[in-house]
């Protein structure tokens, strides 16, 4: 698609995600499932507590000196930055991303959080900030090439992701082996517990960047992926402030920026409204 459209999509999409907010609000829609304007009450503590998954390197890690780090990180820091607030980073992972907004553990979730109708159910998803295809991380010397090499193959998948969904409909003759995290599931790769692992195309490139004992495979399991951020269901101010967060981060190119930091590269997909 032509840049120019994709700008005019991004364009009306956000006007459209605006003008949902205003409708509710008109029909006296509650800014939160507990009657609280989350915005105001983030501004007002003072602080922004971010769920992200400090296990996944490089969206999210604990650096040498114990600190958080990573794309996920850097983009936190911009969001806390805006809002004029301190920034608290709250360690989660895949299969509690949900529950922590729930509960209200954390204000918003960015931990390469894949938007679907399923988990929309639950929570609310911004406007997508990265996208990815799911692509395979085998060792170098393995014969797997594709998703139709895995007839048999263990793969290793995280527990609360999408990853095992994908795998069955993608080759049901292969089996999924899940591991809490994907820090785990690519150690099982490396010393053989499992034959595969699949995962976001942009973690697992870096991963290979990093191991030349690790290779990834050409082809996405599925069509791209839109990642956003998670937010509580009804805290429409909090979302649409989101929405106009990611939308400065991209129009201003500083996505591209903490993207190219992290990962040596620009985007292989950037998102629409860039």
């Amino acid at each position: 698609m032509p840049r120019g459209s994709r700008r005019g999509w991004g364009t009306r999409l956000i006007a459209g995600v605006m003008m949902a907010g205003l409708v509710a609000a008109a029909c006296g829609t509650s800014n939160s499932g507990a009657g609280t304007d989350k915005l105001k009450e983030v501004i007002e503590r003072g602080t922004v507590k971010v769920g992200d998954c400090l296990s996944f390197a490089p969206f999210g890690f604990m650096d040498e000196s114990g600190k958080p780090a990573g794309y996920d990180v850097d983009i936190a820091t911009e969001m806390a930055a805006q809002l004029g607030v301190k920034l608290e980073m709250v360690d989660t992972t895949a299969d509690n991303r949900i529950p922590n907004l729930q509960t209200d553990k954390v204000d918003v979730v960015i931990c390469n959080f894949t938007e679907n109708p399923t988990r929309a159910k639950q929570i609310n998803f911004t406007l997508p900030y990265v996208i990815a295809g799911e692509v395979l991380l085998v060792r170098t010397d393995s014969d797997i090439n594709g998703i139709s090499d895995l007839d048999g193959k263990t793969v290793a998948v995280v527990t609360g992701s999408t990853n095992a969904d994908i795998l069955k409909a993608a080759n049901p003759n292969a089996t999924a082996q899940s591991y809490p995290t994907s820090a785990a599931a690519v150690l099982a790769v490396k010393s053989g517990q499992a034959d595969a692992m699949i995962e976001d195309s942009n973690f697992q490139t870096y991963q290979a960047k990093l191991d030349p004992e690790l290779r990834v495979t050409n082809d996405s399991l599925i069509p791209l992926e839109h990642n956003g951020f998670g937010v509580a269901q009804g805290q429409l101010n909090w979302l649409e402030w989101q929405n106009q967060f990611i939308f400065w981060l991209n129009h201003t190119g500083k996505n591209r920026e903490l993207y190219n930091k992290w990962f040596g590269m620009d985007p292989l997909w950037p998102v629409a409204y860039e």
